[in-house]
């Protein structure tokens, strides 16, 4: 099973991608981002990616390709990463970062960009 989470900042699209990266689930991922029509730098997390197989290698060069930048902090996502000499991000992001938090604490946050090319805006709410 694979989980695609995508957030936009000011200046990048961040795709955290859980799970198994295989088979019809990585022709997915590439399909999505390729309908992605940005100038925004690409950043691609793996930190919480379990397997990839030869489809997902090949949507990671593909990937890298395209121009993006990979985040890996496991022992099997740095040897994925350097056995296909993908390029590090030049910023880690952390989970809070992406995700915010309610536990009363700080948290430093990418800001949102009000119109993202590729994530549909969610339709506001009004109570009257």
């Amino acid at each position: 099973m694979l989980r695609v989470e995508m957030h936009d900042s000011i200046n990048a699209l961040i795709v955290r991608l859980e799970g198994r990266l295989t088979g019809e689930g990585a022709e997915q991922v590439r399909t999505l981002l390729t309908r992605c029509h940005t100038e925004w730098r690409l950043i691609v997390d793996l930190t919480e990616v379990t397997f990839v197989d030869a489809v997902g290698e090949e949507v990671l060069s593909f990937l890298k390709r395209f121009g993006a930048e990979f985040v890996a902090d496991t022992a099997y996502t740095l040897d994925v990463c350097e056995r296909l000499r993908l390029p590090p991000s030049r910023k880690r992001i952390s989970k809070t970062q992406v995700s915010g938090g309610s536990d009363g604490q700080e948290h430093h946050l990418i800001p949102e960009r009000p119109e993202s090319p590729c994530i549909p805006q969610q339709p506001s709410v009004q109570q009257e």
